[in-house]
């Protein structure tokens, strides 16, 4: 079992930070790419402004009017897109992964996803089977 070595507390935190230890452990944290990553990768939602509720219970659908919105599916395949308009999307079947214009990242939304696509937002879309989804076209600042 491994241990945690840590300096005794009558030593200064200067003293601590100025051990070759400390200097070799904080500068491996500093290069490492992984951490460096997490500091700085932000959620695709978040950076793209594409909101998501999961799991979106009957009452919130009901007060939506989702049921008399209009209906699109697709089987097994990729499309680029581009949202003209906001756009709030609910997922009745399936899945999609939604790689943003120019990431490497992708979002990924399952049936029960109720997600708001931004205008002029820009992506590929995947379909690995079955997909339905209901939409509906929003005016901006519509919830």
């Amino acid at each position: 079992m491994a241990s945690i070595i840590s300096a005794p507390s009558f030593i200064s935190t200067s003293q601590r930070r100025n051990s070759k230890v400390y200097r070799q452990v904080a500068g491996c944290i500093r290069r490492s790419p992984a951490i460096q990553a997490m500091r700085v990768e932000k959620p695709l939602e978040e950076l793209y402004n594409v909101r998501v509720e999961r799991k979106v219970s009957q009452q919130r659908l009901a007060e939506l009017g989702v049921s008399r919105w209009s209906v699109w599916k697709t089987g097994k395949c990729q499309l680029p897109w581009d949202w003209q308009v906001d756009q709030l999307v609910y997922i009745e079947e399936g899945e999609v992964r939604v790689v943003p214009e120019g990431s490497e990242r992708y979002m990924r939304f399952l049936a029960g996803d109720l997600v708001r696509y931004p205008k002029w937002f820009e992506a590929d879309l995947y379909f690995n089977g079955p997909y339905r989804e209901r939409y509906s076209f929003r005016a901006y600042g519509d919830d």
